[in-house]
C-alpha cells in the first residue's frame, strides 16, 4: 500500500471517538498531516487558511450537516477549493441520502462502521482516478459517472438523440 504520508486530511465530525479512529486509521497509512474540525463552520474556515487535499465530513453533525457543508464547499464564492476531494462517512446510509450525498457533490461515500480498508479504497480512487468536475444549472462536483462507455454499436444513442 502506498504511504499517505504527503497529504493533509480534514475530518469533520462532532463525535470526538470517530475523529480519533479515522485519525487512527489515517496515521496507520502514513498520514502525518490530519486537521480536525469539530464542525462545518469551523471546517469550511480550515479550509480557507490550511492546504488541505482530502476532507472526510460526517452526515448528521448539529448547525450545518455534512451536505450543507459539501454544498457550501462547492458552490460559496468564498470557497478555498471547490474542486477538493470529499469523502462522505456517516451510518446514515439510506438510498435517499446516499442520493442527497451524491447530488451535493460529495466524491465517495463510506457507510459506518467504515473498515480501513474500504477507507484506503476510497482515497487510494481519489489519487489514482480523480473524476473530472462538471458544472451545470443544478449540480457543480464530481462526475457521477465512474466509467466511460464507448460503444461503438449501431444501436448506440447519438448525441442528439432524445428519449422518450
Amino acid at each position: 500500500m502506498a504511504s499517505l504520508k504527503r497529504l493533509c486530511f480534514l475530518v469533520v465530525d462532532d463525535n470526538h471517538h470517530m475523529v480519533s479512529i479515522i485519525k487512527t486509521i489515517l496515521r496507520g497509512f502514513g498520514a502525518e498531516k490530519v486537521v480536525e474540525a469539530r464542525d462545518a463552520v469551523e471546517a469550511f474556515d480550515l479550509l480557507r487558511s490550511n492546504p488541505i487535499d482530502i476532507v472526510i465530513v460526517d452526515y448528521m453533525m448539529p448547525v450545518l450537516d455534512g451536505i450543507e457543508f459539501v454544498k457550501l464547499v462547492r458552490t460559496s464564492s468564498d470557497s478555498s477549493n471547490l474542486h477538493i476531494p470529499i469523502i462522505m462517512l456517516t451510518a446514515h446510509s439510506e438510498r435517499s441520502r446516499v442520493i442527497a450525498a451524491r447530488d451535493a457533490g460529495i466524491t465517495e461515500f463510506c457507510a459506518k462502521p467504515v473498515t480501513a480498508n474500504e477507507l484506503y479504497r476510497k482515497i487510494r480512487e481519489i489519487v489514482n482516478s480523480p473524476r473530472a468536475f462538471i458544472k451545470t444549472h443544478a449540480y457543480f462536483g464530481p462526475d457521477r459517472r465512474r466509467k466511460v462507455e464507448d460503444f461503438p454499436g449501431e444501436d448506440r444513442r447519438s448525441s442528439n438523440a432524445q428519449e422518450v
